[in-house]
């Protein structure tokens, strides 16, 4: 089944695909801009030229003008599924198994790092920052964007590095896990409770108008500040949510109120800011270390190729 493209609206400007006839009894060149002027009965655009000629065109015989410039100097991109395949330095499972939250219909969900060969970066076609597969449920980020990432201690990037679940490992990877204390930081306070807050007031929003919230949304909430609570006065980030497994599953279930959860959530907010007071982790994280690290990974790529 075709899916039809939105109606371009009257004054978009566009180019012209094809050579076409114009309303003066000569030719509208390929590569004609101008602008839309409306529509046909029979869905085709009356595109209004530059020099006040008009002619006639069907919508696939029509490129926007920004985006016909930038056909005009596309490159074939990198196929990011051989890269994944080919450069993966490091890859393990997170989510549910990874968290000790898992049941019998629980996914496999799996995150990976890959490594661009250096010279792929001099081309004007640069390796993708991320790949959605090639296998089903593996996400994978190039090394220089995972390591952006973590830096800012995203939840999802740290904990990658923190999973027990390792699936893969390279010599690259191993010097990737020995570096994973240089991203964590007192950051983490913000990005994970200042996450947990945005989140729950749309999670009340969604309890207002439907009586229920999405529970298990709500359950990685809290383990989400259970893990925030562990990194700050720990100076380690712990995935496995070990006594607290049940608890977090009965949230789930929706075995606990509303209220029951939101008491929970508030009194772990105040343990973070305790927490915060007494951490031992850095204000920010070691980027110089990453960095060189980084750089002497795109080094060692152009020996290696």
């Amino acid at each position: 089944m075709s899916v039809r493209r939105p109606q371009l609206p009257v004054g978009t400007q566009v180019v012209i695909r094809v050579a076409a006839p114009d309303d003066r009894g000569g030719t509208a060149q390929r590569g004609a801009t101008g602008r839309v002027a409306g529509v046909t009965p029979d869905g085709r655009y009356t595109v209004r030229l530059v020099d006040g000629r008009e002619t006639v065109a069907r919508r696939d015989q029509l490129s926007l003008r920004t985006a016909y410039q930038d056909e005009a100097i596309e490159l074939d991109q990198p196929d990011g599924d051989r890269l994944v395949l080919e450069h993966t330095m490091y890859a393990a499972v997170v989510g549910s198994r990874a968290f000790g939250l898992d049941t019998d219909t629980s996914d496999t969900d799996t995150r990976g790092v890959y490594v661009a060969p250096t010279e792929a970066f001099w081309s004007l076609a640069k390796p993708p920052t991320h790949v959605d597969g090639p296998e089903p449920e593996w996400f994978s980020w190039e090394v220089e964007r995972f390591c952006e990432l973590a830096l800012k201690a995203n939840p999802n990037l740290l904990e990658v590095l923190h999973s027990p679940l390792v699936v893969r490992q390279t010599p690259l990877g191993e010097e990737l896990v020995d570096l994973r204390d240089a991203f964590l930081s007192q950051l983490a306070y913000q990005t994970y409770s200042g996450y947990v807050l945005s989140q729950f007031k749309k999670l009340e929003a969604d309890f207002r108008r439907d009586g229920a919230p999405k529970w298990k949304h709500v359950m990685h909430l809290i383990r989400l500040l259970l893990a925030a609570r562990g990194l700050l006065l720990e100076a380690t980030l712990v995935v496995d949510v070990g006594p607290d497994r049940e608890r977090l599953l009965a949230v789930k279930r929706g075995e606990l109120s509303w209220e029951e959860v939101e008491r929970w959530r508030l009194g772990l907010h105040e343990e973070l800011d305790h927490a915060l007071r007494r951490t031992v982790l850095p204000a920010t994280p070691d980027v110089v270390r990453v960095d060189a690290w980084l750089r002497s990974v795109r080094k060692r790529s152009l020996t290696d190729a």
